[in-house]
């Protein structure tokens, strides 16, 4: 499902275009103006409002429409690459016919990159920075930024002590002197 040609629109549509393509096709499909329509009539406008107003709710929002176009350019370089008898295996052409199912109503997901190409070094570049702006990556960097701190104030603060209560020797040199004292208490 391309949700600009739902909406009737190119790819470099402004959000003032999508908004004034979703109010048309919104006031034209909009199940309460067929409410007094034949049955099928009335399935038919009912699903476009629903195609219509799931492209508006992508389109509209920044980050959906990013990540649409990003699984669009995905999915083509996937297809153009199954088709044109590329070097793809029984697991990728698998993996072309679940992202097709995915992005034709049954769900959502990413298809096979293009093999090379600066597009594809570009969408592989794209989704690793999307992982590492996710919540969860930032809070478990968090977390082991604040786990690395902890030990080394731990460390600091234990070198710091240990100076303090055993002026003038090293940790290496009060070893030495307690197997010294473990020594001369076997020989006893």
């Amino acid at each position: 499902m391309d949700h600009y040609k739902i909406l009737g629109l190119t790819r470099s549509a402004s959000k003032e275009d999508i908004k004034q393509a979703f109010r048309k096709l919104a006031m034209e499909f909009h199940p309460d103006k067929h409410a007094h329509s034949p049955q099928q009539l009335k399935e038919n406008a009912t699903l476009k409002f629903k195609q219509v107003s799931e492209a508006y709710e992508t389109l509209i929002d920044d980050r959906k429409r990013v990540d649409y176009n990003i699984r669009q350019n995905s999915y083509r370089n996937s297809a153009n690459n199954y088709y044109s008898g590329g070097n793809s295996d029984n697991y990728y052409r698998n993996s072309y016919q679940k992202s097709y199912r995915n992005n034709h109503g049954y769900g959502y997901g990413y298809s096979r990159p293009a093999e090379g190409g600066s597009a594809s070094v570009f969408t592989k570049l794209e989704m690793v920075m999307r992982f590492m702006t996710t919540r969860a990556f930032l809070l478990n960097a968090a977390l082991a930024g604040v786990l690395l701190g902890a030990t080394y104030a731990v460390d600091a603060g234990g070198e710091a002590l240990w100076k303090m209560q055993n002026s003038g020797k090293s940790f290496e040199e009060a070893m030495e002197s307690v197997e010294k004292a473990k020594a001369f208490d076997d020989k006893r």
